[in-house]
């Protein structure tokens, strides 16, 4: 079996592995990353980039029939041909030449096949035809595996054939009629656009629709959804699915409810994807989540570092936020740490330091392309409230917004900022509303930097943009002092 020797292996060629090697290499080390199927990964091919080019043809033909003017040009209906072919450009027709092309030029090296741990500082990688290749970190290796889409045990649900996100964000044809299991993210994102390419949808959500925002966030997503068509089921759950002989699925819910469909598709939250990297061979249990320290190195049961600390997990794998922007802020830090510690140069892993992924706790930025578009950071009034915050809400109409006005005709939204009361400082933001996914990054440094409210007040928002909602709920706060 032939060696080689690396400063790091990073085992998942996504974006946060492609984005772990290429700080390592921009530190003056070498990287390898293994990858078992399309460099790229999740988000690449089935997640962010497909999901969002299904959405987008909607969203900027409901933005042109809100103006009389553009409305007026507007003819027709959706071209579905045209949209899954744009999305199949997105996800580059599945095929991942160009990034690899990227990976080579950036000085990673590449191995294809499945990676597992088979001992300190030491990947073995077997190939399509069965072949081992051996692969030894001097310094660390990195687990960014991922993370799968979790099929609950309902039963008969495994032998209909359902879809996950997967399925869901490749698909070559739109169904007649599709079953959603899930309200959350995933759920609603994909009850959106097949509902405007022209599906019957039905969404089944057991814990209600987008749970973990604010209430007149979701509130406004489920109106707009029935305003559609789709068919919610709320507080209910599937007992039973079955798909018959004709290949109609048959979907029983707890409430007596019977739904039928031509494809069923789960989105009921996602596992990690550790069944089969070794992890047993370092003391942790194969499937398992990954605990990690801010500086991402994974820690054992004993709640240390695993070895010397030479393991690291970044991205879903390690359950801190399940998000493609997140797994990449956790890779700079990961790639940045490994450097410094390979170097013996100081590693900062205090909060807010080079090193440590803090704004996994405290400023996580979302938007969540259903219609209207969520965009949220940081805390949500209740979630503050159960990190025991002393925390004051307040909301705004977004629509009575100047900006909002001219942005379109009948603009429904809304915004909320949640401020720490002992520290003066925003701790969380939520907007729902057209095209609000603008907004976020404002919001996301006011609470990265802890800017203090008596500040805000103080950067002017531009007239007239939406962006002027700012101003709105500075006034609402100071009269409700």
């Amino acid at each position: 079996m032939p060696e080689n020797v690396f400063d790091v292996v990073v085992i998942g060629a996504g974006p946060v592995g492609e984005n772990v090697a290429d700080r390592v290499v921009q530190g003056d080390l070498t990287a390898a990353v293994v990858e078992r199927e399309l460099v790229g990964g999740e988000c690449s091919y089935w997640a962010c980039m497909p999901t969002k080019a299904l959405l987008r043809d909607a969203a900027a033909l409901r933005a042109a029939r809100s103006l009389p003017g553009a409305r007026a040009a507007v003819t027709g209906e959706l071209d579905t041909a045209a949209v899954l072919a744009r999305r199949d450009a997105f996800a580059a027709h599945w095929h991942d030449d160009g990034q690899v092309d990227w990976l080579q030029g950036a000085g990673i090296s590449l191995f294809r096949g499945a990676g597992r741990i088979s001992a300190t500082r030491t990947v073995e990688v077997t190939d399509a035809d069965g072949g081992t290749t051996v692969l030894t970190a001097r310094h660390a290796v990195v687990v960014a595996t991922g993370s799968s889409a979790a099929v609950p045990p309902i039963p008969g649900l495994a032998d209909a054939a359902p879809w996950t996100s997967r399925e869901a964000a490749s698909a070559q044809a739109v169904p007649g009629r599709l079953a959603v299991i899930g309200g959350g993210v995933v759920g609603t994102e994909m009850a959106t656009a097949f509902s405007a390419l022209g599906a019957q949808v039905t969404l089944i959500a057991r814990d209600g629709l987008l749970p973990s925002v604010e209430s007149f966030a979701s509130d406004l997503v489920a109106e707009s959804l029935k305003a559609e068509g789709v068919a919610l089921h709320l507080r209910t759950q599937p007992v039973d699915v079955r798909r018959d002989d004709e290949g109609t699925v048959h979907v029983a819910l707890a409430d007596g409810t019977n739904v039928t469909a031509d494809e069923v598709l789960v989105a009921t939250g996602r596992r990690p994807s550790t069944d089969s990297i070794g992890l047993e061979n370092v003391g942790l249990t194969p499937g398992d989540w990954l605990a990690v320290d801010d500086s991402l190195r994974v820690l054992g049961a004993d709640g240390v570092p695993v070895g010397d600390g030479w393991l690291y997990a970044a991205g879903d794998v390690n359950r801190r936020a399940l998000l493609t922007h997140q797994g990449k802020y956790q890779a700079r830090a990961v790639g940045d740490a490994i450097a410094a510690r390979a170097k013996g140069t100081p590693v900062d892993v205090g909060p807010w330091g080079r090193h440590a992924a803090t704004a996994d706790e405290r400023a996580v930025p979302q938007v969540i392309f259903t219609d209207p578009e969520i965009a949220s950071v940081g805390h949500t009034a209740a979630s503050a409230e159960a990190a025991g915050l002393r925390v004051r809400s307040v909301e705004y109409d977004l629509g009575a917004v100047a900006g909002a006005s001219l942005h379109a005709d009948g603009y429904t939204g809304r915004a909320a900022m949640v401020v720490d009361e002992d520290r003066k400082v925003l701790v969380g933001f939520t907007a729902v509303g057209p095209d609000v996914a603008e907004l976020l990054h404002a919001a996301t440094i006011a609470v990265t930097a802890e800017v203090p409210i008596d500040r805000l007040w103080h950067a002017v928002p531009a007239y007239p943009t939406v962006s002027e909602v700012w101003l709105r709920l500075l006034e609402t706060y100071g009269r409700s002092a």
